[in-house]
């Protein structure tokens, strides 16, 4: 059975999609981006620890809406508009997994929608 999951302390849909879809104790969650759940806003002006820091709290709060903790995200995709941020953004992300590391793949857009740097995605199975 799928379960839609939806939270507002997340960032809301801005097209046909689901924050994340959880079939039984797996959950598929959407790309998030760095913005304020409040305002849709991009945060950070171009300084990719704080755009980082809103994408993995957007992230965590997701999870989080679905009955699962950081430490149940098994996969992570990572899309950058610049490679050369990505240690600006290992600093935040290792604060999300201080001792746990899920796989990751980074890739590298031409541009993201909204004008975002950076947006992330992953699968978690809760335990």
């Amino acid at each position: 059975m799928k379960e839609v999951i939806f939270t507002e302390k997340a960032t809301s849909p801005t097209g046909p999609y689901s924050q994340a879809v959880k079939i039984g104790n797996v959950v598929y969650l959407a790309g998030v981006c760095g913005d304020d759940p409040k305002t849709g806003e991009i945060m950070g002006n171009s300084d990719m620890k704080v755009e980082a820091k809103y994408a993995m709290e957007n992230l965590k709060n997701t999870i989080e809406a679905a009955g699962g903790k950081m430490s149940d995200i098994v996969k992570v995709n990572v899309v950058f508009t610049d490679g050369s941020k990505s240690a600006d953004f290992n600093e935040v992300y290792k604060t999300y997994f201080p001792d746990y590391k899920p796989a990751r793949i980074a890739m590298i857009a031409a541009g993201l929608l909204g004008g975002a740097n950076l947006e992330l995605d992953a699968v978690a199975v809760i335990e």
